[in-house]
């Protein structure tokens, strides 16, 4: 073996789980001409969230009485709707309320679960028989559909909705949490740390949970899609965001009345949407194949493993 690929083997080896993530990433990037075509539609989503009026300087609630139901053109890139409205400045401002939304909700679900998934693992028996059942409970009904039922109960509105999505969404990280929890606990390296005296509170904050963060990031960036999706469709039955919000699921519910006759008012805002969905579920798969060691091997990664192999011989 040459002197060059020595010192590749030896800086394979050496190298730390967080570079070998980041070269995993750009090898990604590089393969996957989807997975950085979601990059870009992700940061133009983000953007659009953080400073709508550089894109869209209309007034998204502003009335054109002699534009409406325009169909896209140089004056309207979109279209108008019933009233006038502009759909590319409501589109574009809608991303606040429609990211911002699914954004908070698998947060607050992620930290509500992953907090309880912690305490049902390391807490007492009772505990986590407790919290188990009560997730066994609510995955027992489907989510939408047990959604829907509180947000009637607590009335119509953007905020009800993510309190709902909420109560409906956190016991899969409380399972997530708990299974990952109970296997890392078992490691050499957490029955070493309680053998020099670390207390348990000490133990779980530096070793059990960074070593369970990795598979929560990965579902979190998944569901933040699927639940884009559930937000919008509680606000197309009514029962989310409410007229005139320029909100993706209400605009779909204000047109699909047009459908027929004017497409480009429910189309626009319900393209938003999937592309949007389908962007994060993109990144989140490969999210997953970044942080799972099991996942595919790239070629850099092939090369490396050679050159170590070739080192031993």
């Amino acid at each position: 073996m040459s002197a060059l690929e020595a010192v590749a083997a030896r800086a394979a080896r050496a190298e730390g789980p967080g570079v070998r993530r980041r070269r995993r990433l750009v090898a990604l990037l590089a393969s996957r001409p989807g997975f950085a075509l979601s990059l870009g539609i992700l940061a133009m989503g983000l953007i659009a969230v953080a400073t709508p009026g550089w894109l869209a300087p209309r007034d998204p609630l502003a009335l054109d009485s002699d534009a409406i139901l325009a169909p896209p053109s140089a004056r309207h890139w979109l279209g108008t709707d019933e009233v006038g409205r502009d759909l590319f400045a409501r589109v574009v401002y809608g991303a606040r309320p429609s990211m911002l939304a699914s954004l908070a909700a698998v947060a607050c679900a992620a930290v509500l679960g992953g907090t309880l998934g912690l305490v049902a693992a390391t807490g007492p028996r009772w505990q986590g028989v407790v919290i188990m059942r009560a997730s066994d409970m609510l995955l027992a009904f489907p989510l939408f559909i047990l959604a829907m039922g509180i947000v009637a109960a607590l009335g119509r509105g953007l905020g009800n909705a993510i309190i709902a999505a909420v109560i409906v969404w956190w016991p899969q990280y409380a399972r997530l949490i708990r299974a990952s929890a109970l296997s890392v606990r078992e490691q050499p390296y957490v029955e070493g740390a309680q053998a020099l005296g670390a207390s348990w509170a000490a133990v779980v904050r530096r070793h059990v949970l960074p070593n369970c963060l990795s598979p929560v990031l990965t579902k979190a960036s998944i569901d933040v899609g699927y639940m884009l999706l559930v937000l919008s469709g509680l606000s197309f039955i009514g029962l989310g965001a409410q007229p005139p919000s320029p909100e993706w699921g209400a605009m779909v519910t204000s047109g699909r009345t047009f459908l027929l006759s004017h497409w480009w008012y429910p189309t626009f805002p319900g393209l938003a949407i999937f592309l949007v969905s389908v962007a994060w579920n993109v990144t989140g798969e490969a999210l997953r194949d970044v942080y799972d060691p099991r996942g595919v091997v790239t070629g850099v990664e092939r090369r490396d493993r050679k050159a170590a192999q070739g080192g031993r011989q």
